[in-house]
């Protein structure tokens, strides 16, 4: 597996931590030692190949760490990109996932293309939603991108 599939698939991993850490309640360390020790690397039952396989665990860990130590400012710029008179409460909680997966990668991991951070997390909304969400997922990052990318 590539480097790039290896961190699309922490991605996802990070996004689906992140949503059950917030309908869960459970704390960052907990989910991803869950992960580590559950979920990468395992052959789900009836598939031919690891549904997590290769996982970059080393950047999962860092993006659902940096999302709850920055959740405050993240959220800030994203509400900023949000219609007026919306709240972040009001959008899906795999919204929200998302977003906050994808402003923390704009905002604090520079090394990866603002293209790249688009491209990963309007794509993973596509395997997750058919309606607007997607639309919605690259119009808010794009101009997040343009917000703390000058």
């Amino acid at each position: 597996m590539s480097n790039k599939q290896a961190r699309s698939v922490a991605r996802l991993a990070a996004v689906q931590a992140l949503y059950q850490m917030e309908v869960s309640g459970a704390g960052v360390e907990a989910v991803i030692r869950e992960f580590s020790e559950h979920r990468f690397d395992r052959v789900m039952e009836g598939e031919d190949s690891p549904s997590m396989a290769a996982a970059d665990e080393v950047f999962f860990a860092e993006v659902v760490r940096g999302v709850v130590e920055h959740q405050r400012d993240i959220d800030g710029t994203i509400v900023k990109r949000l219609a007026s008179g919306w709240r972040l409460e009001r959008l899906d909680a795999t919204v929200r996932a998302i977003l906050r997966s994808g402003a923390f990668e704009l905002s604090y991991r520079l090394d990866v293309p603002s293209e790249v951070v688009l491209d990963e997390y309007v794509e993973l909304a596509k395997s997750f939603f058919e309606g607007p969400e997607p639309g919605f997922v690259n119009g808010a990052l794009d101009g997040l991108a343009q917000d703390v990318r000058v």
